[in-house]
């Protein structure tokens, strides 16, 4: 049988041994570098809140509405159950320093008859849309207090669509408006 020993004692009486300054300046160092680390990435995260959204974005001013033509619409990919058809006239999609894309998009019946069409921002950073003016065939009205709204949570789908299918990726607009066409001609499932 093996006997339970207790550690032995140490005197409490001997003094501590000395520390060496050099431990403390390397602890020092860490510290600092962290600090630095951390202050760098809060400013890069300030430079990055610009690009995603905070309260410093500022929009440019929207250039007017494109002449309506409803010749030459790119369908946009919707569900079955969708009563009326979608497209975007490619001639008019922009994107600006911004980074907001401005299109019109076109909205028919199948069966014929009602045209409605709508210029409209998309800002892929925040998720985000603007309708500035709407037409009905005629002339543009435009919107007298547009605001940007969550395309996330809204009813209309078609918004969400474009945005994924063609003219957002990643929190921010495609490379161009080229890719946003070809997008759109060729929509592509992706995961974010």
């Amino acid at each position: 049988m093996q006997a339970f020993l207790p550690p032995p004692a140490t005197s409490r009486l001997s003094p501590p041994l000395p520390r060496s300054p050099e431990p403390r300046a390397s602890a020092r160092a860490r510290r600092l570098a962290t600090l630095l680390a951390v202050c760098l990435s809060c400013a890069a995260g300030g430079a990055s809140a610009q690009v995603f959204g905070d309260a410093e974005w500022k929009e440019s001013p929207a250039p007017p509405p494109p002449t309506l033509n409803v010749e030459g619409l790119v369908a946009i990919g919707m569900p079955g159950y969708m009563t009326l058809k979608f497209g975007i006239d490619p001639a008019t999609i922009v994107v600006t320093g911004d980074g907001v894309v401005r299109y019109v998009v076109v909205a028919r019946n199948p069966s014929g008859g009602a045209v409605n069409a709508f210029y409209e921002g998309v800002r892929c950073a925040t998720e985000q849309m603007k309708s500035y003016a709407r037409s009905s065939g005629g002339p543009w009205e435009m919107a007298t207090d547009a605001q940007w709204k969550s395309f996330r949570t809204m009813n209309s789908s078609y918004t969400k669509a474009i945005a994924q299918q063609a003219l957002c990726q990643g929190g921010a607009p495609r490379q161009s408006v080229g890719e946003m066409i070809s997008r759109l001609k060729n929509p592509i499932r992706e995961t974010e």
